[in-house]
């Protein structure tokens, strides 16, 4: 097992670098220059040239790339341009409203698509069946973005139910948080519960079938 573990990691260090140099080249190709857009209207060529120093934008690309992979080794992941703060502080001031959100939503990914799965495969050719492929494949067909902004018309706009944008952390009201995390943590479990209950439903096709 030890060996195994070695063996992945081995392989997951090179193209973990491999994937970084593609993706920090492909950002060196996209259309226009960093510099004279972060200088303003005015892009005075002393502010533009401080900026290629101050960024190593005037080095080669080896070099440029050597300077943020040193960079994200140290967990400095830059600062935002628009935010003016370490990428890194917003990351973590992020970081539990999306482990909130990613458990929700699994919560109701294993509510609709487990007993959806068993449903099928116990009543296969049935009606129930018929039904279940259709959630799934519902899940699998409708664009998260449109199902969200259907919610949020609904829920938010006509019913008033919940509200149509922003976040309570659980210590100031448990209440008001489900609320503001209900509506993505089901547009985003809808399409996990699809695939889920396609998993699930093969899972048990192949129980029930065996001797």
């Amino acid at each position: 097992m030890l060996r195994f573990l070695v063996k992945r990691l081995a392989l997951a260090v090179p193209t973990l670098v491999l994937a970084s140099m593609i993706i920090f080249a492909l950002q060196q190709l996209l259309p226009g220059d960093a510099a004279t857009a972060l200088s303003g209207e005015e892009r005075d060529p002393a502010v533009v040239a401080f900026i290629r120093e101050k960024y190593h934008l005037d080095r080669p690309f080896p070099v440029r790339y050597g300077y943020w992979a040193a960079g994200v080794l140290r967990g400095d992941l830059g600062e935002s341009i628009r935010l003016q703060k370490p990428v890194g502080e917003l990351v973590r001031e992020k970081l539990p409203v999306t482990l909130e959100l990613a458990c929700l939503a699994m919560l109701v990914a294993l509510a609709i698509g487990v007993p959806m799965g068993i449903l099928s495969a116990v009543r296969r050719g049935t009606w129930a069946d018929t039904l279940a492929n259709g959630v799934a494949l519902w899940g699998l067909s409708v664009p998260n973005f449109w199902l969200g902004i259907l919610m949020i018309l609904l829920f938010s706009v006509q019913l008033g139910w919940l509200p149509a944008s922003g976040y309570v952390p659980p210590g100031e009201g448990l209440i008001d948080n489900l609320k503001a995390m209900a509506m993505p943590a089901f547009v985003l479990g809808n399409a996990i519960a699809a695939v889920m209950m396609r998993h699930t439903r093969a899972a048990m096709l192949g129980v029930l079938g065996s001797d």
